[in-house]
């Protein structure tokens, strides 16, 4: 009996990821904000492309859903574009299903120094991402947050962490002056408040932003608040996963 192979690529059109991918601006751009959130006017600097062509090919990946916007808690003026890994993947993963393609796990990396978060309060945001770091890197990765001006750690962002299996409540906010020592390989900030804070003083290898909207902003009942921790619970294990990745690349290119 002969044995046949079915073709994998002529029985289904070219998957829509793989045209909006394709394209050279479209790639340096995901490329430049899988590693930080920007806005165009540095998204333009970074990449030395006109302002006209960076805003036109973001417009087709916000339309696609693989950018999105955060209007700057900072300065309401401002956008900050990032880059939507989670629809990225899917995205990836059409890619790899049309030519049946196997996957394979990231494994947890290291890295030389600390990896420090920081946002304003070292209430939420920060605290759920240091500790997304520990979890996730298996304890490899030694992590730390800091505020600009730290308060007490949110009672609600104990209570969604605690609901993903990780505990949180030993944790205490500091003060950024109290977490220089040993000085970190990475910076993250994830909030735009403190990045307009603090960008001029901070003296890491590489510094990056997320632009995470404040869920301790969020006005409403509990079930209104206790969802808008879950949903930055949820945005910052998707960074973290993102940034585990990445870390080989900031020790051989030093980005």
């Amino acid at each position: 009996m002969m044995l046949t192979h079915r073709p994998i690529t002529p029985s289904a059109p070219m998957p829509e990821a793989l045209r909006l991918l394709s394209d050279e601006t479209r790639w340096r751009l995901i490329g430049e904000l899988r590693w930080s959130d920007r806005q165009v006017g540095e998204l333009c600097e970074r990449l030395d492309l006109p302002q006209n062509l960076v805003s036109y090919h973001l417009g087709i990946m916000r339309q696609a859903g693989l950018v999105r916007t955060h209007r700057s808690d900072a300065d309401g003026r401002v956008l900050y574009y990032a880059l939507d890994l989670a629809a990225l993947q899917q995205h990836l993963q059409s890619i790899g299903g049309a030519l049946a393609l196997p996957t394979q796990a990231t494994p947890p990396s290291s890295v030389a120094g600390p990896v420090l978060f920081i946002c304003t309060r070292n209430s939420a945001r920060s605290q759920i991402a240091e500790a997304w770091l520990r979890h996730l890197s298996g304890g490899r990765v030694v992590t730390r947050s800091a505020g600009t001006a730290p308060a007490s750690v949110q009672l609600l962002a104990v209570q969604v962490m605690a609901e993903a299996g990780i505990d949180i409540g030993y944790q205490r906010a500091k003060h950024i002056a109290d977490v220089v020592e040993p000085a970190p390989t990475v910076v993250v900030t994830v909030c735009d408040l403190a990045r307009e804070e603090c960008s001029a003083t901070l003296d890491a290898p590489l510094c990056l932003h997320w632009s995470i909207p404040d869920p301790v902003a969020v006005a409403g009942d509990e079930a209104q608040r206790l969802a808008a921790f879950r949903t930055a619970r949820d945005e910052l294990r998707m960074r973290v996963e993102g940034l585990l990745s990445l870390l080989p690349f900031i020790s051989i290119n030093g980005n």
